[in-house]
């Protein structure tokens, strides 16, 4: 959307406003409607390329300030396993950027907990990008009112820009015989994952969990009997996937990891040698992409910003993605034999709209005093 489209959306806005404030018996109300009409007329008229100017020189670039600059830097604001996808992009895009534009992009990054990284935007770290693990933290960045109601419909696949399934690792061998979700709850078997109050891929987690009851035919009564006793038999949450890896790996805590598959694929290309299984009942983990739309237009880079996340759908960027373990959100790229050789087949795929979308399930579990919170609260007994 450009920034005069986003200007008449806001005058708009105020029209409606004034429309159920004022009566139109009242001297005043009519003088309010008048005026609010007026600045509607000579926008509209302005941006439809009207008569209210005959200059030549106007420029109705959404970013002027980008537009004249020979260099421009973007702030990328993302989620920790992003970084290495992110890092082979985004030469790729400065060099396409540069060819077409002879202007030079320089990129800040930021990498952590999407829960973390969220707050951190809200709390005033300038993104001007944010590429999160779930579309519920970029709502939240909305709610701030630093991004644009409908950010997900100005892009493709409803703003997802890479996908993902949870995995179960396990010690070498697999000592304990963990092979599907249910083999979690067993008494013995211990489960190292993140925090869903703090970690992004700790709530695609715990909603993998749910899903794999709720698709296998159990009610809502036998899916909280289920997390609970699954939670039961976790001894710590860390605050991110990053953190539960090294938990899990490096401390040797733990007898099964839930984590990304793309995360699994990245450390056997490491040379790291990782016993997994995908279970065959899932969740589709999907990745949201969005402009910081107060921020841009601050910046005046809007056109970058905005051009960056349309690379990140090109056949170029997704193969990235793919090659470093993400499934693509390119739905003609995921049907190549190429790409569907590379992962392991899901029978069953769930979807957090199948469970009301992240509104509802954020509370339904994870708001306080919500599910999640009364687990915890029963284990502290």
């Amino acid at each position: 959307m450009s920034l005069w489209q986003r200007q008449l959306k806001r005058l708009q806005l105020i029209a409606e406003q004034r429309t159920n404030r004022f009566r139109l018996n009242s001297l005043n109300g009519f003088v309010s409607l008048f005026l609010v009409g007026t600045v509607l007329s000579v926008a509209l008229a302005a941006c439809s390329g009207g008569n209210v100017s005959n200059s030549t020189s106007e420029t109705p670039a959404a970013n002027p300030v980008a537009n004249n600059k020979q260099n421009v830097e973007l702030t990328l604001v993302s989620f920790a396993v992003t970084k290495a996808a992110h890092e082979a992009i985004i030469p790729k895009f400065v060099a396409q950027w540069k060819k077409d534009h002879n202007q030079t992009v320089t990129f800040k990054q930021s990498y952590g907990g999407s829960g973390s990284q969220t707050r951190a935007v809200i709390d005033g770290l300038e993104a001007d990008v944010v590429h999160l693990a779930l579309a519920g933290d970029t709502a939240k960045i909305e709610k701030a009112g630093l991004i644009q109601p409908g950010w997900e419909k100005e892009v493709p696949n409803n703003g997802i820009v890479s996908r993902s399934v949870a995995a179960l690792i396990t010690r070498p061998g697999n000592p304990k015989g963990i092979k599907a979700w249910a083999d979690l709850e067993k008494d013995g078997v211990k489960l190292i994952t993140a925090d869903p109050k703090t970690s992004g891929i700790a709530k695609w987690n715990f909603l993998a969990l749910w899903n794999s009851v709720i698709k296998t035919g159990g009610d809502e009564a036998k899916a909280t009997a289920f997390v609970t006793k699954v939670y039961n038999n976790v001894p710590i949450l860390t605050k991110d996937a990053r953190e539960a890896t090294d938990t899990f790996a490096k401390q040797g805590q733990g007898d099964a990891l839930i984590n990304y598959e793309n995360e699994i694929i990245l450390a056997q290309q490491k040379g790291e040698k990782v016993d997994y299984v995908v279970p065959d009942v899932n969740i589709s983990i999907d990745n949201p992409i969005a402009v910081v739309d107060k921020n841009v237009d601050k910046h005046g880079n809007r056109e970058v910003a905005e051009g960056f996340i349309k690379f990140l759908y090109t056949p170029e960027a997704q193969q990235e993605f793919v090659k470093l373990g993400f499934r693509p959100a390119d739905q003609t790229l995921a049907q190549t034999k190429e790409v569907a050789d590379k992962f392991p087949k899901v029978k069953t795929l769930g979807t957090v709209q199948d469970f009301g979308g992240w509104e509802a399930v954020d509370k339904q579990f994870f708001a306080d005093g919500a599910l999640f919170d009364k687990i915890q609260a029963q284990k502290k007994r």
